[in-house]
């Protein structure tokens, strides 16, 4: 009957996981897929649990940051995810408390707050840490 069970929950897992396609709950169907075999040669259900979990946080941890790289080589960033990390000077001082500040970035001017809060001076450099709608989340560059 535990076979049943665990066979059912990894069936319902990789559902999941054509339905979300989040790379999540497939190493968890993994991890049932091991507990049924386990379950099929009569090992308790203690084992059985206790296995499902190692098996699939073990392959969470192991595996999942290896099948993201690969599916996602060839997905670009679009103009504006490329914009983080990028180094951009401060025309007009950045005070998130007066609602001001602007950077040149690539020739273009952008609304710009700062990240932690710092107010940034004018003509200092700054790197952009994050998009909030059409402002840049900066900090200092170093």
């Amino acid at each position: 009957m535990s076979v049943i069970i665990w066979l059912v929950l990894a069936a319902i897992l990789i559902v999941s996981e054509i339905v979300s396609l989040g790379l999540t709950t497939i190493w968890f169907a993994g991890g049932a897929i091991v507990a049924a075999v386990l379950a099929h040669f009569g090992a308790h259900w203690i084992v059985q649990i206790l296995v499902f979990a190692i098996v699939s946080f073990v392959l969470l941890i192991c595996t999942r940051p290896l099948a993201q790289k690969h599916l996602m080589k060839d997905v670009e960033k679009t103009n504006i995810d490329g914009l983080i990390d990028a180094i951009g000077l401060v025309t007009e001082t950045i005070d998130n408390t007066k609602a001001e500040g602007v950077v040149v970035l690539d020739g273009k001017e952008w609304t710009a707050r700062s990240a932690n809060g710092d107010i940034i001076e004018k003509d200092c450099r700054v790197k952009v840490e994050s998009i909030s709608g059409v402002k840049l989340m900066v900090t200092k560059s170093e």
